[in-house]
C-alpha cells in the first residue's frame, strides 16, 4: 500500500492554511505541519520531512523565496516546492522557480487543481502550465543588469552553458520551452515518446536542472528561445486553464 502523501503548508494567512488543509485532507493527503513564515517552514521541513511544500512567496520575516532556497540545498530527500501567489506575473515567483521550485499555483486555485498539483510534483514532474509559466518567464528572463543582478535586485539564478547538448537536445529544449508536452514533441520530431523522455532526462542531467520548469527558464535566459518567439504557443493541453 502506498504511503500517504505528506504536505507542509507555509502561509501567513490562517484562512488560506485552513482551507488548503481541509481540501488536501478530504483527498487523503496528510498535512504534517504548518508554518506562518519562511523560517518556520525551513525548520518544519527538517523536522517532518514532507514530500511537498506549499509555500507562500510573500511572508513576514523570511519570505518564501529565501525559504525555498534554504530548503532546496541538494540534501538527500529534499521535498518538492510549489509556490503560492495571489498574482501570476510576480518576479518573486520567477526567482523561486529559478531556485528550484517545481511550479506555482494561484491562491484561488480550485480544490481539484490543488490536489492534482500536489500529486503531480510528488511523482517528480514539474507543474508546468504553459499559458502562465511562459508569460512569467517572458516577463522576467533576460532582464539582467551588467553586474549580474536582475531588475528587482535578485541575482541571475540559472545561467547555463548549452555546449554539452547535442543538436537534437537543443531542438528538444527549444520546443519544450515553447510549451510542448512529451507527446507533442514526439509528434513534431517524429520520435517515440520514450525517446523524447530520454532526451529530456539527458538535458536535465547535463545542465544540472531539477525539472522542466528550470529548463524553460534556461532556454529563455540563454537566448535559445526569445520572448517574442510564440511558435507552438497554446498547443499544450495544460494551457487550457
Amino acid at each position: 500500500m502506498t504511503e500517504p502523501l505528506r504536505v507542509l503548508l507555509a502561509d501567513d494567512q490562517t484562512l488560506v492554511r485552513t482551507g488548503f488543509r481541509m481540501i488536501l485532507g478530504a483527498d487523503g493527503i496528510d498535512v504534517v505541519a504548518e508554518a506562518t513564515n519562511g523560517t518556520e517552514a525551513v525548520e518544519a521541513v527538517r523536522r517532518t520531512r514532507p514530500d511537498v511544500v506549499l509555500m507562500d512567496v510573500r511572508m513576514p520575516e523570511t519570505d518564501g523565496l529565501e525559504a525555498t532556497r534554504r530548503i532546496l540545498t541538494g540534501a538527500p530527500g529534499e521535498p518538492r516546492v510549489i509556490i503560492l501567489t495571489t498574482f501570476d506575473l510576480d518576479q518573486y515567483v520567477y526567482a523561486a522557480l529559478s531556485a528550484g521550485a517545481s511550479g506555482f499555483l494561484l491562491k484561488d486555485v480550485t480544490p481539484e487543481q490543488l490536489t492534482a498539483a500536489v500529486r503531480t510534483v510528488r511523482t517528480g514532474d514539474a507543474l508546468l502550465a504553459p499559458s502562465i509559466t511562459r508569460r512569467l518567464v517572458q516577463r522576467f528572463a533576460g532582464g539582467d543588469h551588467q553586474d549580474g543582478t536582475r531588475r528587482g535586485g535578485e541575482p541571475a539564478a540559472l545561467h547555463r552553458d548549452l555546449a554539452p547538448l547535442t543538436p537534437r537536445e537543443l531542438e528538444v529544449l527549444g520546443l519544450l520551452a515553447r510549451g510542448l508536452s512529451n507527446a507533442e514533441l514526439a509528434g513534431r520530431l517524429h520520435l517515440a515518446e520514450t525517446t523524447v523522455k530520454t532526451h529530456v532526462a539527458r538535458i536535465l542531467a547535463k545542465l544540472q536542472l531539477r525539472d522542466r520548469v528550470q529548463a524553460v527558464i534556461v532556454a529563455y535566459e540563454t537566448g535559445l528561445v526569445s520572448a517574442g518567439d510564440r511558435e507552438a504557443a497554446g498547443r499544450s493541453a495544460g494551457e487550457r486553464g
